[in-house]
């Protein structure tokens, strides 16, 4: 099985439950990186003995800051790729070579377009970049970018974005942006974005401040 100079970085609270079969499957592709973002049970412990590298938070920061601390490490590696994948068992790992390819063939990023999607608020966003960009999930949490564009942008996250910053500087400026039709499984335990209310309130303002976010 080919292997790629692919850094694969999971935000991880307290998944300790999936984490294991998640890292296992995704060494087969690249290196994987923890973010054991101040899980109260052994998700770090968990990770690390099946051959993650573990960047631990004392306290939880959430999702984007999870995944900052993960681009910040990978882009200062040799890597040619980077790869975001949830820890809850959603995504199929099996879906990364196929991502990869993608990006070998010259995306700039590629996005899993998931099958269903949980949140009023996400078909709102989707509707926005569909309509603008023909881009159909950007909530999505498989996502795969150059190395190159990170580095140019220099960070994952400013304005907790939900993962959609990048992305969204990428289409800004008229770059490759591919998506990839994936199926996700039913996730285990709560949600990284909490409540339901909760949850679409932090979409409706990711949405509304990407209106306004300048990039150069």
């Amino acid at each position: 099985m080919e292997r790629y100079s692919l850094a694969i970085i999971i935000p991880a609270f307290n998944e300790s439950n999936t984490i294991t079969n998640i890292v296992k499957n995704c060494l087969k592709y690249g290196d994987v990186f923890v973010i054991n973002d101040g899980s109260k049970d052994n998700t770090g412990l968990k990770a690390s003995k099946c051959g993650a590298i573990v960047l631990n938070h004392n306290f939880s920061k959430g999702y984007d800051k999870a995944i900052n601390t993960g681009f910040n490490y990978a882009t200062h590696k040799n890597y040619q790729y980077i790869l975001t994948i949830d820890a809850d068992g959603q995504h199929d790992p099996k879906e990364i070579p196929h991502i990869v390819k993608k990006l070998e063939l010259g995306a700039d990023i590629v996005v899993g377009n998931r099958d269903k999607k949980g949140r009023i608020a996400e078909y709102l966003f989707s509707f926005y970049t569909k309509l603008i960009w023909n881009i159909s999930d950007p909530l999505s949490g498989l996502k795969a970018y150059k190395i190159k564009l990170c580095k140019k942008i220099g960070y994952f996250d400013s304005y907790d974005s939900i993962g959609t910053e990048i992305l969204l500087f990428a289409l800004k400026n008229g770059m490759k942006v591919l998506e990839k039709d994936i199926k996700i499984k039913q996730r285990c335990g709560e949600s990284k974005f909490g409540s339901f209310l909760k949850a679409n309130f932090k979409i409706i303002r990711s949405l509304t401040l990407s209106f306004f976010k300048k990039y150069n």
